[in-house]
């Protein structure tokens, strides 16, 4: 959704732009206005790129997670402690899964 917004603001900018040098909107008033929509254009970028870092950064953690788990139930394989090993990295699992 965000990505579609850039691409929107930036063909509003593209549009004023052509209204400025074709002399449809004053100069001025449309300097002043393009100035504003490549502030809000620029917000938008950095929440996509901090949306992005976030979702990478999730990412490592599990799969950082996802490869402990497995080697611990490799270690206990056939141990008494592999069933409780088990459940309880499953329940760590889905928490942070859920986790922001």
């Amino acid at each position: 959704m965000l990505l579609r917004e850039i691409v929107e603001m930036q063909e509003d900018i593209r549009k004023l732009r052509e209204d400025v040098d074709e002399g449809l909107v004053k100069r001025d008033a449309g300097v002043a206005r393009i100035a504003g929509m490549q502030k809000e254009l620029r917000g938008t970028i950095a929440q996509v790129e901090l949306s992005t870092a976030n979702k990478d950064r999730k990412g490592l953690l599990m799969a950082g997670a996802d490869r402990a788990i497995r080697e611990l139930l490799t270690v206990f394989k056939d141990d008494p402690i592999e069933g409780p090993l088990e459940e309880a990295s499953m329940s760590v699992w889905a928490h942070m899964q859920l986790e922001e």
